[in-house]
């Protein structure tokens, strides 16, 4: 993978980039302490990963990011900052980031958050190249095979978030194989019509069921981040799954700083969910 690094720090980009380059993460092809030199130079040079802090004299770090992926989406950004606002933090996230990381860098963290990243590229280039070489069709075929071979591959996931006694997680599964079977992506606006309908239910009512499965699992994660906010699992899957805004606000539930939980997002499990067993 190729990196760059940008903070207006220099020795924060010295223990960056000592940290990609001790550990063999990559090759780090550029850096700057400049935000609009630094910015250029991205672009310029299209690396795989960006570690890019949030505040910096000449330009704040989001507004580069939102900037750089409205011309290169497909470049990875983990940002990583002394700031601890929430908000700045959840518009982060909003701007595309995958990671956000608070300094001091702590070596192990960012090393995992980076592994993180690196097999979710790994993993779409796989996907994308299968697409392309065999066609959609065949890539179909192929889900279905993997489907059968492995047909009940969600339930670790949803066993590592302590949501397998949920009555909708049993429907979030059944979604799932039936989506497979068609070899259709999940939708929105059609897959749980669809699924009701099949039942002979009332949309609603199985949203009702997938939701308050998906809370469940909401609340165990945020439980585990309250504890360990680097624990694998919590890694892995507190921001693929879920909202941002809803973990943080479930975890300030659970820590008794607010009355209010997180909302559990039936659209962003499903995609998250997707994207972690293709």
């Amino acid at each position: 993978m190729r990196f760059y690094i940008l903070d207006d720090r220099p020795s924060a980009l010295k223990t960056l980039t000592d940290i990609v380059e001790r550990l063999e993460l990559g090759d780090v092809i550029g850096g700057n302490t400049s935000a609009v030199k630094g910015e250029a130079e991205i672009i310029a040079k299209h690396p795989d990963i960006v570690l890019i802090d949030l505040l910096m004299p000449e330009k704040d770090g989001i507004s580069i990011v939102k900037d750089v992926l409205s011309k290169l989406p497909d470049i990875s950004f983990i940002m990583i900052s002394q700031v601890v606002d929430k908000d700045m933090i959840s518009d982060a996230y909003n701007a595309g980031i995958e990671f956000f990381i608070t300094k001091p860098n702590n070596v192990i963290e960012v090393e995992n958050v980076i592994k993180r990243v690196i097999e979710k590229r790994e993993m779409a280039s796989v996907i994308s190249g299968i697409r392309s070489v065999m066609g959609t069709a065949e890539v179909k075929v192929e889900m279905r095979e993997s489907a059968a071979a492995e047909p009940h591959r969600e339930k670790r996931i949803l066993g590592a978030l302590g949501m397998l006694g949920e009555t909708g997680t049993g429907d979030i599964i059944t979604v799932m194989e039936e989506l497979r079977k068609a070899g259709k992506a999940y939708d929105s606006k059609t897959s749980l019509n669809t699924y009701a309908e099949l039942l002979g239910e009332e949309p609603k009512i199985v949203k009702q069921r997938i939701r308050r499965a998906i809370k469940k699992g909401l609340t165990n994660i945020a439980s585990i981040g309250v504890e360990d906010s680097y624990h694998d699992t919590f890694v892995e899957y507190a921001h693929t799954l879920f909202n941002f805004d809803a973990v943080r606000s479930e975890m300030d539930l659970i820590r008794g700083k607010s009355a209010y939980g997180g909302k559990p997002s039936i659209d962003t499990f499903f995609e998250g969910l997707e994207m972690l067993t293709e």
